[in-house]
């Protein structure tokens, strides 16, 4: 594993090295090409002076000999910036051969090609990167999508993208009126998921209302007033010092402890904020699924590649055979657990389809498989309590 771990810096070295070889080259064309546009600017500059000439001035032999001689330079550096950018295409390509020369990675080892050869599970890939369009507000290209892969685009799936999109962009405007006026249509689906969003929005609506003239900070108090009342029992240390925000409005923020309320900060939590509590109160995930798989995958691929390699250099590739589980572990991070699994306390086997986890009369689950193991005829003693009862009592569980 040593050795393969050196190959594979010496590979990354190598590919490094061709991308350092553009970076100065690019780095010498872009200095080039700077000091000698700006001289010929100021070539071109200095032939202002012939506007103040008259109509019917006629150009004496210098002033003809000069503009000729702006012409050509003109002309000879483009030329010149032409074959520059010439040979640092050459030099790119060569960054290319190189990945290619030092990484040789056969990736359908890694996957199975006859998953997606059913045309219902073709469609069911267009139904998913035709959702991940409506996420993105990409309306224009789901809709051409549909129509090419003959996807029946139902109203109530557009709908709430269409929505979010277009509050999230008002949310990057920092304009908060959609977000607030959706927030209040949503009040008490928001409350019963104990989501702060609507408090944070008219929080944020108070400050921008204190930031403006004097008139506009009693409008801030009157709509703190209106508003904060409501919050008061989850919120009331954050809204006491909102109100204590009032007493340094004549000498301003910066050196008070309330000078982070006006930090961008703010608008970038309430973005998130209003993305995820959205998304929860629709039953919608807050990541698009394809994007999540694209980023599995990802993760996911080096190590099988890796570990691939290392089965055929020991010639034991014959054991990845497996179709439903791979042959090695593949940590995502927590946030991307998105199920149960129970793994079979007697054959220490995780549960699959085939062999799904089945819960005694006593209260145990164990496999299926090992169920029909401690099986002896229609009897069977429970290795735990130990009860003795029948197996066709057993019923499957899911989590």
């Amino acid at each position: 594993m040593m050795h393969k771990n050196k190959e594979t810096m010496d590979a990354c070295l190598a590919v490094e090295k061709e991308i350092d070889k553009v970076l100065t080259k690019f780095n010498g064309i872009n200095e080039h090409a700077s000091r000698v546009l700006n001289e010929l600017v100021s070539q071109v500059e200095s032939l202002k002076e012939f506007e103040a000439a008259p109509d019917n001035h006629i150009l004496t032999p210098l002033q003809v000999y000069l503009i000729k001689q702006t012409i050509t330079k003109v002309k000879d550096t483009v030329s010149q910036l032409t074959t520059n950018h010439r040979d640092l295409h050459s030099t790119v390509s060569k960054v290319g051969k190189a990945i290619d020369r030092n990484f040789i990675a056969d990736f359908t080892a890694t996957s199975r090609g006859d998953i997606f050869n059913r045309p219902d599970k073709i469609h069911l890939i267009n139904q998913v990167v035709y959702q991940h369009f409506c996420r993105q507000g990409l309306q224009e290209v789901a809709e051409e999508l549909s129509k090419e892969a003959a996807i029946k685009a139902e109203v109530q799936n557009k709908e709430p993208f269409t929505e979010l999109n277009h509050i999230l962009d008002c949310l990057k405007n920092k304009d908060l009126d959609l977000a607030l006026a959706w927030a209040t249509v949503h009040h008490n689906e928001l409350e019963a998921h104990s989501s702060s969003l609507e408090f944070k929005l008219h929080r944020l609506k108070f400050i921008a209302l204190l930031k403006k003239d004097p008139p506009h900070q009693t409008k801030a108090i009157a709509y703190a007033r209106m508003h904060f009342g409501q919050f008061v029992y989850r919120h009331e240390k954050d809204i006491q010092m909102l109100m204590g925000m009032l007493l340094f409005v004549p000498n301003g923020y910066d050196n008070t402890r309330y000078s982070c309320m006006f930090d961008n900060e703010m608008w970038v939590d309430i973005y998130e904020t209003f993305t995820r509590d959205a998304c929860q109160l629709l039953g919608i995930s807050v990541e698009s699924p394809l994007a999540i798989c694209i980023n599995a995958g990802c993760t996911a691929v080096p190590a099988l590649l890796n570990i691939k390699q290392v089965m055929m250099q020991r010639q034991v590739s014959g054991i990845w055979n497996g179709k439903d589980e791979l042959p090695i572990e593949i940590d995502l991070g927590t946030d991307k657990r998105y199920h149960s699994m129970f793994a079979c306390p007697i054959l220490r086997q995780q549960s699959t389809e085939n062999n799904p986890p089945m819960r005694l009369i006593c209260g145990h689950v164990i496999s299926r498989d090992a169920l029909n193991k401690l099986c002896n005829g229609n009897k069977m003693k429970c290795p735990y309590c130990p009860l003795e009862q029948s197996p066709n009592d057993a019923r499957l569980i899911f989590f």
